[in-house]
């Protein structure tokens, strides 16, 4: 029985204590933490995961620590709305002034498409959202919430559009070269027309024959890499017909396979953020009585493409934020994500082409320039 009171005692001091501090956050005697800021950067990659580690700094407005076994941090990465990390942590010990918490979550490189469809239907913009909140038992499960937001834009064939004149060389024995020209190039994003599966471009060329036979041009194919990942290739069935001195325009619908997108997400990011994309394009001619397959390297397209998704690449200028060549350690707290899709390009993007086209006039063989 003795014992029984002395457990009813403790337990009667237990209550009043929290009930105390309770009262304490309510009427103002200590203050509640805060969420200050949320840092993230990309700490490691693999083949099928990416790391994000995550500073939180959380601000103690008492003038002593305290250890909140009742606190959460909750935070989300969103893009567009799709969510790319989440976290959570419980119960931290917050010195005076502000304290920084480190976590790391992981995210299935799975979820890229996802992000990629919302980027490209969005007309190659995406919206970062950084929501972090701290929830706090002691005082009715009052949330304190922080969000921070950044803009993030890309533009992947600008280049590609372009007026600039280019020979199309057959170098084919008994052939005389150039036996086309390229007058025009036109290139955009098909929009309505992007699925979960693929991403289609469409591409239209305007050729003119400079030679005194017609050209029949039967197939268009291309092949499209992103730093060396072969992310799209196919052959379109043309049947244009170029008559001497005529100009005509052919088009190719140019489709990227999303289900790709996950692989060139690593090597995007082993690459500091950095990618470059290669679009190989070839036509199979008739003329003269023979077809034969012409390579179209004055008009193959590469155009360079750097993002800062965080904005806090400068930091941490290794190997991709901090040199995400596999999965870390680092970081108190790891939780898998289980929100869906990620990632893209920055609000530091850069675009150029190794072959971007300016206003140029042809010389020999009469190309009409219109």
């Amino acid at each position: 029985m003795r014992e029984l009171g002395r457990l009813r005692q403790v337990g009667l001091v237990a209550l009043v204590l929290a009930g105390s501090i309770g009262g304490a956050f309510a009427v103002g005697a200590i203050g509640v933490p805060a969420v200050e800021s949320v840092e993230n950067r990309f700490t490691g990659v693999s083949e099928n995961t990416t790391t994000v580690g995550t500073a939180i700094t959380v601000s103690n407005p008492n003038p002593i620590g305290v250890s909140l076994g009742g606190t959460t941090i909750n935070y989300t990465v969103s893009m567009n709305d799709v969510a790319m990390a989440s976290g959570q942590k419980r119960g931290i010990a917050l010195d005076r002034g502000n304290t920084t918490l480190q976590l790391s979550t992981r995210m299935q490189n799975g979820k890229i498409p996802a992000w990629w469809v919302s980027h490209i239907t969005n007309g190659e913009r995406t919206q970062v959202t950084i929501d972090a909140d701290i929830t706090d038992s002691l005082v009715g499960g009052r949330s304190v919430t922080l969000t921070q937001n950044r803009e993030i834009e890309t533009d992947m064939l600008g280049a590609f559009n372009s007026t600039e004149t280019r020979p199309v060389n057959a170098d084919r024995p008994f052939v005389s070269d150039p036996v086309l020209y390229i007058n025009e190039t036109r290139g955009s994003w098909d929009r309505e027309g992007v699925t979960r599966s693929e991403t289609p471009m469409e591409m239209a060329f305007d050729v003119y024959n400079p030679k005194p036979v017609p050209y029949a041009v039967s197939k268009i194919g291309y092949t499209t890499y992103m730093n060396d990942v072969r992310v799209g290739s196919g052959e379109t069935d043309s049947e244009e017909l170029i008559m001497p001195g005529e100009r005509e325009t052919i088009g190719v619908r140019n489709v990227i396979r999303n289900e790709r997108l996950d692989e060139w997400w690593v090597t995007h990011l082993q690459r500091n953020q950095n990618t470059t994309m290669y679009i190989d394009f070839y036509l199979v001619v008739e003329g003269g009585g023979e077809q034969f397959r012409i390579d179209l390297d004055a008009i193959d397209y590469e155009t360079a493409i750097e993002t800062d998704i965080f904005g806090t690449k400068a930091q941490y200028p290794t190997g991709g934020d901090a040199d995400p060549s596999g999965d870390p350690t680092a970081g108190d707290n790891s939780s898998e994500d289980s929100a869906g899709g990620t990632a893209t390009p920055s609000d530091e993007t850069s675009t150029d082409s190794t072959a971007t086209p300016t206003d140029g006039t042809p010389t020999d063989g009469g190309v009409l320039d219109i």
